[in-house]
């Protein structure tokens, strides 16, 4: 076709295709007003969030407020309260550790048919030089203790030390001797007096009497609840006793939870016993009678199994004894300490943590470093430092002694039995302790730590309660 044709062709352009082909203005108009629109709302946003932002705070408080006291409400008398983790009561699944590589109970435990079959040892298998023990009593002492020429010395011993009408009145020559290992041993090891305190009905004593195999606890103040044991066989359950040791705040406290004892004086599988007429203000030294002189109160019994009442006590105790004492051949058997492992360093320790003044541990501490006590690691082939909250034990003579001897000393300096248990194991050097890994405690028990805080001791008196007297 000729240039000049092309030329004079026209083309027509449609209002459509003008409308295609050349941008508009209104979808930008829209977009604008749609920005200045959210520009709007969120600077309205801002301004309300900083105006009500107190209340916004305040609200999912509230509402986890509510929920936790719907959860409370809900909860049964007879459940955990609240601190305590569900998994943790009632739990019986071994704890197990990582032995070179092969993961392996903590607690190598007979089987329930094992444990049904268990007789108990005829007597003792452990030759100890310590055949008899003599308890001081203010009658055989009241001469020498009560006479005008010791009454000055007496007063200012007594305002020295925390010994009193219940423990006796040991002097520092008397200490000494008490740590010397003969074949009769004369100590200190409280009841001293009936005046003393420690008030048991003669119900309850006759009760303690009847016991052969014991399983103990206490709680004095308030502190703590009763979790019921676990994990025992049923031919153990007519040859054991379980007793926890209250006082009269602690009764309240439980009853006032629903947690009454029943008319044979019992709640659950433990036999309670009130006592009355607390020898000490201090409430974790009061906690020291049931726990070390077992001995003393269930003159009659052959084993015993202390249980803090921080935890739940969830093995056979027949299969314990087997476990820890008869299959090693011991007569003792408590945890080692799992953080620390020197006297001094526990004793660092424990100011640190407000658990005694730095005033009454430097006391302690002076008096071992006077009596030339080692700044050891191990004493005699064992940790120094025990966690003494599960103690195995036969009832024998010589670990009659240990604790007689253990309990003067927290008596003497403080209520930390961590402290002054390295020193009594160094004196006595005492054949049969088996001291088991922290990891073999977690498997006898559920830690469930302390409910509240301990209430101050109150004044009490009884006077159709009976005290024991046990010399």
């Amino acid at each position: 076709m000729p240039s000049s044709t092309i030329r004079s062709i026209s083309i027509t352009v449609s209002d459509d295709d003008a409308a295609a082909g050349a941008p508009s203005t209104a979808p930008r108009r829209a977009r604008a007003a749609r920005r200045k629109a959210a520009r709007g709302l969120g600077q309205r946003a801002v301004r309300l969030v900083a105006r009500w932002w107190p209340v916004l705070l305040l609200l999912p408080a509230v509402a986890l407020l509510l929920f936790e006291a719907s959860r409370l409400r809900g909860a049964s008398p007879d459940g955990p309260p609240p601190h305590v983790s569900s998994s943790s009561l009632g739990r019986l699944d071994p704890t197990t550790r990582l032995v070179h590589g092969v993961r392996e109970p903590c607690l190598k435990f007979l089987s329930p048919r094992s444990i049904e079959d268990l007789v108990f040892p005829g007597g003792t298998k452990l030759d100890s030089v310590v055949k008899r023990i003599i308890y001081k009593s203010d009658d055989n002492d009241y001469d020498t203790y009560h006479s005008e020429a010791n009454s000055t010395y007496l007063l200012q011993h007594a305002e020295a030390t925390r010994f009193n009408l219940f423990t006796g009145f040991q002097t520092l020559p008397e200490r000494e001797e008490s740590f010397k290992v003969n074949e009769t041993v004369n100590v200190h090891c409280g009841f001293y007096s009936d005046n003393g305190g420690f008030k048991i009905s003669d119900i309850d004593m006759r009760y303690m009497r009847s016991c052969k195999v014991v399983v103990s606890t206490c709680a004095f103040g308030g502190g703590d609840d009763l979790y019921q044991p676990i994990g025992m066989v049923n031919s153990s359950i007519g040859k054991v006793c379980y007793v926890a040791f209250w006082d009269e705040v602690t009764l309240s406290t439980q009853e006032s939870e629903g947690k009454v004892v029943d008319g044979n004086g019992m709640i659950g599988r433990w036999h309670i016993i009130v006592v009355r007429s607390l020898p000490f203000v201090d409430q974790r030294l009061n906690g020291k009678i049931p726990k070390m002189l077992t001995h003393r109160l269930f003159p009659e019994a052959r084993y015993s199994i202390w249980v803090d009442s921080k935890y739940q006590f969830r093995r056979d105790p027949i299969g314990v004894l087997e476990a820890l004492l008869w299959r090693t051949n011991s007569t003792f058997a408590i945890s080692e300490h799992g953080a620390r492992s020197n006297i001094y360093d526990e004793g660092k320790a424990i100011v640190q943590k407000h658990k005694a003044t730095p005033e009454e541990v430097e006391v302690q501490l002076t008096q071992y470093r006077k009596d030339g006590m080692p700044d050891e690691k191990r004493l005699h082939g064992l940790k120094a430092l025990s966690e003494a909250s599960v103690i195995v034990r036969e009832l024998a003579p010589v670990t009659n002694h240990f604790m007689c001897a253990w309990f003067n000393e927290v008596v003497r300096f403080t209520s930390r039995d961590q402290l002054s248990f390295p020193y009594v194991l160094w004196r006595l050097n005492m054949p049969g302790i088996n001291m088991f890994t922290v990891c073999t405690r977690r498997d006898l028990v559920n830690s469930l730590g302390h409910t509240r805080k301990v209430k101050p001791l109150l004044t009490q008196t009884n006077s159709e309660s009976s005290a024991i007297n046990l010399a």
